[in-house]
């Protein structure tokens, strides 16, 4: 009896369904994604200015505390935030293709919040994109 030398089938080969086609992978562009940033910031400016508070209250602080809320609730739930949904991208693991957790997702958000990853650009992603490996496309 000859022994088998391999591990069995590959992944790919038994679950077509879990390796992702990189021709489905197209990326955003930097234009979709920075409207899209925009168009989450002025939903929230809108809504904040719908709660009037004083400058010691810490008004300033309301609508960038409401965009964390939008963009990582909305991601973590549905893969793409309100301003990314209207422009038809979405965001993904850039290995699998698969959702983000929860966890990156907060992470990834808290760094979106800070603005300047999403201009320090590597490769055509943003900085945020490699620290937390995941990918913007069109969905």
């Amino acid at each position: 009896m000859e022994a088998r030398h391999d591990n069995g089938p590959r992944m790919g080969q038994c679950y077509p369904c879990l390796v992702p086609n990189q021709d489905e992978f197209v990326s955003a562009s930097f234009n979709r994604r920075l409207a899209a940033i925009s168009l989450d910031w002025f939903m929230c400016l809108a809504v904040s200015a719908l709660f009037p508070l004083s400058k010691t209250q810490g008004s300033t602080l309301v609508p960038l505390g409401l965009f964390f809320l939008e963009v990582f609730i909305l991601t973590a739930l549905q893969g793409s935030s309100a301003g990314q949904r209207v422009l038809g991208i979405k965001v993904v693991d850039s290995e699998t293709g698969r959702p983000l957790t929860p966890g990156i997702v907060a992470f990834r958000t808290l760094l979106v919040s800070l603005v300047v990853p999403v201009f320090l650009r590597v490769g055509g992603s943003g900085y945020h994109d490699r620290m937390c490996q995941s990918r913007v496309i069109k969905s």
